[in-house]
């Protein structure tokens, strides 16, 4: 099984203005920007680097001048072939007079994506862009009823969009099936950039625990997926529904199965006695205090000495454990008995 690290990374990563609380928020802000953002198809020479108010922007002919964010700025160097570390030792005359001449001026276009007054990103023909809202569409589309994790140790939620890209971690912690033995439940990483910071893609997987510092522990059925944006990254939109859509199916097939396994559970025996139960439930490695505790309570119970009832009283007992560690190690071992209802 994996251990996944791409959550707790942006967890530690992202500033407070970077993070969301709920999806609809999230999505929202995304959609905003994308309504927001226009892209202007210029010829190298209607692209002109000048200086603005107080630093360097790009004056696009037949229309305003705009300022570069530290992305844009990086991009626009990176066009010209110079160090971008050099450029920022110059005036700002000099570097938009080193920028000037240094930007290629052949015949293809370059495609310019501005919000307001600020270029977000400079790129050539070969880039296609993939909104962030576009992508977040296909979860409300596919896999609505996922849900952020539980908030980590400071406060970060799993969704974060800032001016480069967006991330989103996604779980569905009422959907735990059995899996070999062991209580698994599904959640998905996707990701984005709009201005070329990164790919676009998704990790489905199914996991067992989650920690504070969002880390997925015990994962298992990883898969991942991930793709540039080149020319045919629009293609990358029917391939994560596809990846997002076989998730919830096999979801909803394995939670019908564990629906059918409870069925059996609740009528199978353990046997007449407390000493039969004792028997049957201690070479499980759960702790012996809770199994006297659970069978005493069973004792009690018009339902008798059921597979199902030592696994209710169990984890109603562990409930009561204060580390989440101890507490989900004694819940994977009590959802092990399941396997006695035959």
């Amino acid at each position: 099984m994996a251990t996944l690290k791409k959550a707790s990374y942006q967890l530690f990563s992202r500033p407070d203005d970077e993070r969301f609380d709920d999806f609809d928020s999230f999505y929202q802000h995304c959609d905003r920007r994308k309504e927001e953002s226009e892209t202007h198809w210029k010829a190298p020479s209607e692209v002109i680097p000048t200086r603005g108010n107080r630093d360097l922007g790009l004056k696009l002919t037949g229309d305003r001048l705009y300022s570069l964010n530290d992305w844009s700025f990086g991009q626009t160097c990176q066009l010209a072939e110079v160090k971008k570390e050099t450029v920022n030792r110059l005036r700002t005359e000099t570097a938009a007079q080193v920028l000037l001449e240094t930007i290629p001026n052949g015949p293809k276009p370059f495609q310019i994506l501005t919000r307001g007054d600020t270029v977000r990103s400079i790129h050539g023909v070969s880039y296609t862009r993939l909104f962030d809202s576009d992508i977040l569409e296909l979860v409300i589309d596919e896999a609505l009823d996922f849900t952020p994790p539980p908030k980590g140790f400071n406060g970060a939620t799993g969704l974060y969009a800032g001016e480069q890209d967006m991330f989103a971690f996604l779980i569905d912690d009422t959907s735990w099936v059995d899996i070999g033995g062991e209580q698994f439940a599904p959640g998905f990483f996707i990701w984005n950039s709009e201005v070329g910071r990164r790919t676009v893609g998704i990790e489905t997987f199914w996991y067992q625990r989650i920690c504070a510092n969002h880390i997925v522990w015990d994962a298992t059925e990883v898969v991942s997926y991930s793709r540039k944006h080149t020319a045919n990254v629009v293609e990358a939109v029917d391939d994560i529904r596809l990846l997002l859509r076989r998730l919830v199916q096999t979801r909803d097939r394995r939670k019908d199965s564990f629906a059918k396994s409870i069925g059996k559970a609740m009528t199978t025996s353990l046997g007449s006695t407390q000493e039969d139960v004792l028997k049957a439930i201690s070479g499980f490695g759960i702790g012996m205090n809770y199994i006297k505790e659970a069978i005493e309570t069973m004792a009690t119970q018009s339902a008798g000495f059921t597979v199902f009832g030592a696994v209710d009283s169990l984890t109603r007992i562990t409930g009561r454990i204060t580390n989440a560690g101890d507490r989900a190690e004694q819940d994977l071992k009590i959802g092990q008995l399941l396997s006695l209802a035959v």
